[in-house]
């Protein structure tokens, strides 16, 4: 299986993951949404297939993707430490607003 992390550096998997979160698709209709040729689109979904991200169901003669967004949970995972670090920072930021307006208002009395 593919590394998650350097599936998901280029740009343009992003943007086709980003579209099959909103819906199931074709390689045409990927293409036609994305503003991509059919070919890079396919050579895309080839990748996105091999590391776990996408799924492909036959339907007669078209192939329909689909996200699978389990491998997405290490990286979730990983940027967790991160999100309580920022998320720590923005809820200093609030208080120190806060105090300042709290101020503010006192001056203004």
């Amino acid at each position: 299986m593919l590394d998650t992390y350097a599936v998901i550096a280029e740009p343009s998997r992003r943007r086709i993951l980003d579209r099959l979160l909103q819906s199931d698709s074709s390689v045409t209709e990927l293409a036609k949404d994305l503003g991509l040729s059919q070919p890079l689109i396919s050579k895309h979904l080839r990748t996105l297939r091999e590391s776990g991200l996408v799924q492909v169901q036959v339907q007669s003669q078209r192939r329909i993707y689909s996200l699978d967004a389990r491998p997405l949970a290490e990286i979730d995972e990983w940027l967790s430490a991160y999100r309580l670090t920022w998320n720590r920072h923005v809820d200093a930021l609030e208080q120190h607003l806060e105090q300042r307006k709290i101020l503010r208002e006192e001056d203004t009395k």
